[in-house]
C-alpha cells in the first residue's frame, strides 16, 4: 500500500524505534504513547485489520505482543498492560494496517476504561448468543 505509513516503516522509508523485528512481525515504540513504553505490534505484510488478517499472522503478532508485555511489565516495572486491538473507525482504527497496542499501566495514570450500557435480559442473552454461535 503505497500510503500506509505503517508499510513505509517496514520499508525503512519513515524512521522508528524498533523493539522487535523476526520475518512476519515488527514491534515498534508508538510515537503518541498513552503512556512511555506503549508499543505497536505490526505485521510485515499489509492487512486492513483483523478481519483479513489470516490466522497465523494474528497468532504470531498475540506471540509478540505477549513477549513484549512481560519485558514492558518488567523493565518499566508498570502495574499492567492493555492490549489493544482496534478494527474498523467505530472501534477507533485510523491506520488502516492491522496492529496491536501494547500499552504500559500505572496506578492512576488517568487512562480511563469504558463502562458497560446495561445488563442483558435473559431472553436477549439466548438470542444474541445463537447470532454469534451460528456465524461461526
Amino acid at each position: 500500500m503505497n500510503d500506509c505509513i505503517f508499510c513505509k516503516i517496514i520499508a525503512k522509508e519513515i524512521p522508528s524505534t524498533m523493539i522487535y523485528e523476526d520475518n512476519a512481525i515488527l514491534a515498534i515504540l508508538d510515537l503518541h504513547p498513552v503512556n512511555i513504553g506503549h508499543t505497536l505490534v505490526i505485521p510485515k505484510n499489509h492487512h486492513r485489520n483483523i478481519f483479513d488478517t489470516p490466522k497465523d499472522i494474528v497468532c504470531a503478532m498475540m506471540a509478540v505482543a505477549q513477549k513484549i508485555a512481560l519485558s514492558i511489565k518488567t523493565s518499566l516495572v508498570s502495574d499492567g498492560i492493555n492490549i489493544i486491538m482496534n478494527n474498523e473507525l467505530p472501534a477507533g482504527q485510523l491506520i488502516y494496517h492491522t496492529h496491536i497496542h501494547i500499552i504500559p499501566r500505572y496506578e492512576g495514570d488517568g487512562f480511563a476504561h469504558w463502562k458497560g450500557k446495561r445488563a442483558y435480559e435473559k431472553e436477549e442473552l439466548e438470542e444474541i448468543a445463537e447470532k454469534i454461535t451460528s456465524a461461526l
